[in-house]
Parts: C-alpha cells; structure tokens; sequence
C-alpha cells in the first residue's frame, strides 16, 4: 500500500453514541468527591463529562488536526498513521518522535513548529528538523496489530521500515514513556541509522547487566530500585493490569466514556507538573482532546496490552553489551522514578544528561519550549 493522505473524520454517528452516553452516566459516590486519595476525585470527573457533553467541541478539534499533514503506510503489513512535518532550514535533520500512554500524536502538537522551524520561535534555523510523529500501532488513528507479539522492539522496527520509505537512511529519534522504550530499541537494534537519541524518560523496564562483581549496584542506583518499587506498590496498580488482564479492563473502558475519562485523567493528574490544580497546565479541552480520541479511535484494547507485549519483550541487557548511538537525557523533576545517569551508562553511550527546572510525564504538551530547545541541543553537534 502507498503511502496516502489522511484526513480524520468521525462519523456523526459516532459523536450522538457518544453524547447519548454521556447523558446516562452513573458515577460512584466516593467518601469524599474532591479527593484524590483513592483515584480519580468524583467532583473532578463531574467537571470534566459536563464539559464534554455541552462544551467541548470535536469538530473543532477535527479541524485542527486535519491542518497537520497526515498520512498512512502500510509498513510490513501494519497500517500506520503519521504527521510528516518538513522542516524550514537550510539542512533539516530527520527526527521521529514516539508518544507513549494515555498520550498520542496530539500531544506534540505545540512542540512540532518549534522542531520544524525554530527560526520562527527564537532559535536558530540551522537546528531545524524534518519531523516524523508516528501513532502507535492501536493508538489514536493507527489500526490495532492484527497478531500479538507487536511490542516497543517490534514497533522499534516498524518505525525504522517507515523511515527507509520516507527516504531517510539516518535519523534521529525521540521520546517518553513508552515512546522512550521504542526510542531506545531503535538505537539498540538499528544503530547505524541512528545518528542520536533523545529521552525524557527512562522505561521501566530498563535494566543493564548487574551482579556481585565489578556491575555491583551502587548506593544511589539501589535507592532508585527502591524508589521503582515503592511507586509500584502504591501508584502501578494500571500497569499491573494492563500488563497481565488488558482484555478486562478494555470492556469498561470501550463501554463507558467516563471510565475511560477517568481512567485517563487520574495519570495527568498524577504525573503533570502543577500546582494543584491540573486545569492551570492541561486545560480540559487539551485533555478531552487526548480522551476522545482514545474513544473514537475503538482500539482500547490494543493500546492496554502493548504493556503486556512489553512486559514478555523488557528492555534488558546482557553483561558488557553496548548501544553505540548517543543518548541524551532530559530528567522533570514531576517524572515518574528516574533511574540516575550510572544506571543509564552502564549500557549507552551518555552525551548530555539535563536537570529540567520543571515540567512532568507529559513533557512536550506542559513544556514544549525546554523539551523543544533541550531536543535541539542535544543534536546540535550529531548533525551531518
């Protein structure tokens, strides 16, 4: 299949399911309705279904992303949605960047004209990008994989079939959350079209070799483990269930647009980087936006499970194997348990490890500008 446009466009049929939903929910008490205490606070879910139902405006939402330029490919056999953005520049570099959960293409919306052309937004046009935002297989407008066995290795691959058809021999890739892990699949399986890679977060899954001898762990990377395992008892009870029962949880979410509302909105608040109150960084429009086409997109199923794919395919390393392309590093102080730069170096090569002054999980919609000059810095001295 060539690659072709793509114009998104949800049937109406689509939106008055919808809104008929919306107008018969049933919500749950809660010992307390603005309490966050035990998920996500019932006043805030009240809040945000109301808007959703006479506020929010999809068309409009449509409209916007439609003037992004948007295509499909199929790549070895999996149809695959993404925004191609040329940069403006004397010599743009390729760069490919993965979004991660509950995020999608939408997320790096603000971020792409800082990439494409800085010159317009303060910086310098010979650090402008050729940018490349794949949907993840089963994610916003990309099909579900039709198989299992389709994790962040296999979607690592994919991406790096998609660039050859682009006409991109090298390239540079980024990410966070799950985007980050295909990030570094990509340097670790294709490393020589990798010219860099970028993170702003660390999977969970990452481990290099350790053990009594000279890969003894050391005190702050010990801290860091146990850091992981504190969050995963007290905050990781949805990656536990998406990584073992996906198919049961995606009946509620598939069913209820305010489970799914929620779900979702329990990790913005949670893991974006606010003072309080989650309105004054992600509006409700900008989250309803991310939901909705989570809703419309019908492959709640294949987005939970890829947790699964990844947790029967981790990131983990043998002794002294290596990944020979750069990696960059921006930690947010908001991110989730960060392992520190020892971990990371036991098996890439670490050329910038940045300290961000604020920001969260979610970096490139609460902090386009620092993720956007951090991005360029980092590739600054890999061009060419």
């Amino acid at each position: 299949m060539p690659i072709r446009p793509f114009t998104l466009a949800v049937p109406s049929e689509q939106l008055e399911d919808l809104q008929r939903r919306l107008r018969s929910v049933r919500l749950p008490d809660g010992l307390d309705p603005h309490s966050w205490d035990d998920g996500t606070a019932t006043a805030f879910v009240q809040r945000l279904l109301s808007h959703w139902r006479e506020r929010f405006d999809w068309r409009s939402v449509e409209r916007r992303i439609n003037q992004l330029p948007q295509f499909i490919a199929d790549i070895d056999g999996q149809p695959i949605h993404f925004v191609h953005q040329r940069g403006s520049g004397p010599k743009p570099m390729p760069l490919i960047i993965t979004h991660g959960w509950p995020g999608s293409f939408l997320e790096l919306e603000r971020l792409l004209p800082l990439l494409t052309d800085p010159a317009s937004h303060g910086g310098d046009a010979a650090d402008a990008f050729d940018v490349v935002v794949p949907s993840l297989p089963g994610y916003g407008c990309s099909p579900a994989p039709a198989r299992p066995g389709v994790s962040s290795r296999q979607i690592a691959g994919l991406w790096a079939s998609l660039m050859r058809t682009l006409g991109y021999t090298r390239f540079g890739a980024q990410g966070g959350d799950i985007g980050a892990g295909v990030s570094m699949w990509l340097a670790r399986d294709n490393h020589a079209m990798l010219s860099g890679v970028h993170v702003n977060y660390i999977p969970g899954s990452f481990r290099p070799h350790t053990d009594d001898g000279p890969h003894a762990v050391t005190a702050q990377e010990q801290d860091f483990l146990t850091r992981s395992s504190q969050f995963a008892a007290s905050e990781g009870a949805y990656a536990a269930l998406h990584s073992t029962k996906p198919q049961t949880l995606a009946f509620a979410l598939t069913d209820s647009p305010a489970g799914l509302a929620a779900w979702i909105a329990e990790k913005f608040h949670a893991w974006v980087d606010h003072p309080g109150d989650l309105e004054t960084v992600v509006p409700l429009d900008t989250l309803l936006g991310d939901i909705a086409l989570y809703w419309f997109g019908g492959t709640l199923d294949a987005s939970l499970r890829l947790y699964k794919e990844n947790r029967q395919n981790p990131l983990v390393f043998k002794a002294d194997e290596r990944v020979a392309a750069p990696l960059g590093v921006a930690v947010f102080p908001k991110e989730l348990p960060m392992p520190p730069r020892s971990w990371v170096e036991r098996v890439f090569d670490v050329h910038r490890w940045e300290i961000m002054p604020r920001g969260g999980h979610f970096a490139a919609l609460e902090q386009p500008e620092l993720l956007a000059e951090e991005i360029r810095a980092f590739f600054r001295p890999l061009r060419g």
